[in-house]
């Protein structure tokens, strides 16, 4: 009872945010993957958050717990990357009916450097074979130039809101980055 008074209670304090779209920026799709190793102290398994921007505004948002135990965090980012590089394709595939145009590859940020050479080397096999297939699309996709992993500072990770706790400050400043503004006539009628 106490957890759903927190959430109603959050709810009700923010009632007046919401995700600001504009016109400007083009079609520029990107995404940013986070994942916490063995976050949960009961059974292991991390939870995996990836989000699309579309311009400067998030357009697709995903946070979940993993099905299987990552061994290492190279394995749990890995897992979320194929997640995210899975949800890129659709919403390509979408945006490409849309407005009728090829899409340039579709950059993913991660901030674990194993993650984007595994993905860019299929060399690493030999570390990799504990890994489920299921989880190489990400690989193919990269290999066929659709997507691209790329580095991000961990400062800089905004997948970081669906994946963990932050301070204030650092869930304010993610928070912004990916679109979400209190609409201040909305705020003014609440009060």
């Amino acid at each position: 009872m106490v957890a759903v008074k927190h959430i109603l209670r959050y709810v009700w304090g923010t009632i007046a945010y919401g995700l600001r779209y504009t016109s400007s920026g083009g079609v520029m799709l990107h995404g940013f993957t986070d994942s916490d190793w063995m976050g949960n102290t009961v059974d292991r398994k991390s939870t995996s958050g990836y989000c699309f921007n579309l311009g400067s505004t998030m357009i697709s948002w995903s946070s979940r717990k993993q099905v299987s135990v990552a061994q290492s965090t190279t394995e749990a980012e890995y897992i979320v990357a194929s997640a995210a590089g899975r949800e890129a394709v659709w919403l390509r595939k979408l945006l490409s009916d849309l407005f009728s145009s090829e899409l340039e590859p579709t950059v993913i940020h991660c901030d674990n450097q194993s993650c984007i050479k595994l993905t860019e080397n299929p060399v690493f096999h030999d570390r990799s074979k504990h890994i489920e297939m299921r989880y190489h699309y990400v690989r193919d996709m990269v290999q066929k130039n659709v997507l691209s992993i790329q580095y991000v500072p961990t400062a800089e990770r905004t997948a970081d809101i669906f994946t963990k706790p932050l301070s204030l400050t650092k869930f304010v400043y993610f928070r912004d980055k990916l679109g979400v503004v209190e609409n201040a006539s909305l705020a003014e009628r609440e009060c």
